[in-house]
């Protein structure tokens, strides 16, 4: 007996992220990945240095869009915001509202798991200097643009840092651009919430302009946000 069945078509999201790995747009940012120096403490590691794809539940509520893959943090790991302090900072938080399975991300592999949360990036190769050109952010809006697009349940979209929230300005087209303050929410024409927050950087961490209580409260509302798009 022969049996006959359609193809079974291929997950649009490991499909996006197939492509975005793929990804030589930009010669510097290439360059840099490619080439940035290990630290002392990975020697022994082998860098991933490719461009980083999107993290999380696909049936995610909420989206946390962060600027850039860190050169000894995602592009030695692979994921986005893993093996490095911003991380250690953000996937703690996304612990305790109950986003997250465990408090840490060192490895790919970890066992880390999210629950009704994406981690994304608006720039998806380290840039030197931490600091991608206006070049470089415009030649990556497209996948942040397709990832918002497939995940279909998403309703509420944390932006860390000014940097992504412009780039989430910039792709909704809005003018004037909504004002980035820690814990400002702006209503996007789509119906989505956009939350800001500062980036969970050292900067920011070791100088106290971000505290963790100050990460946690913007977790606490996003999750009532992502509770009441649902319900409603």
């Amino acid at each position: 007996m022969i049996v006959c069945s359609e193809p079974v078509p291929p997950d649009p999201l490991n499909s996006l992220s197939a492509a975005i790995v793929a990804c030589r747009r930009c010669p510097r940012l290439v360059a840099w990945r490619e080439e940035v120096p290990p630290r002392a403490a990975f020697r022994a590691e082998t860098y991933w240095r490719r461009p980083v794809a999107g993290f999380g539940d696909p049936h995610a509520a909420v989206v946390v869009v962060g600027l850039a893959p860190a050169a000894h943090g995602a592009n030695r790991t692979g994921r986005m915001f893993t093996g490095d302090r911003s991380g250690d900072w953000l996937y703690r938080s996304m612990w305790r509202a109950g986003f997250a399975n465990q408090p840490e991300s060192r490895t790919a592999d970890d066992g880390l798991e999210l629950e009704g949360a994406w981690v994304t990036a608006s720039v998806r190769c380290a840039p030197p200097g931490n600091k991608p050109t206006p070049q470089e952010r415009a030649a990556c809006l497209g996948y942040l643009r397709e990832e918002l697009s497939l995940l279909e349940r998403a309703r509420v979209l944390v932006v860390l840092g000014r940097l992504a929230c412009e780039a989430v300005s910039s792709l909704y087209r809005l003018s004037p651009r909504p004002r980035f303050a820690h814990l400002a929410e702006h209503e996007l024409p789509d119906g989505k919430v956009l939350v800001c927050s500062y980036h969970p950087s050292q900067q920011n961490t070791f100088t106290g302009k971000l505290t963790e209580q100050m990460l946690d409260a913007v977790f606490e509302r996003v999750r009532a946000l992502a509770a009441a798009g649902q319900a409603g």
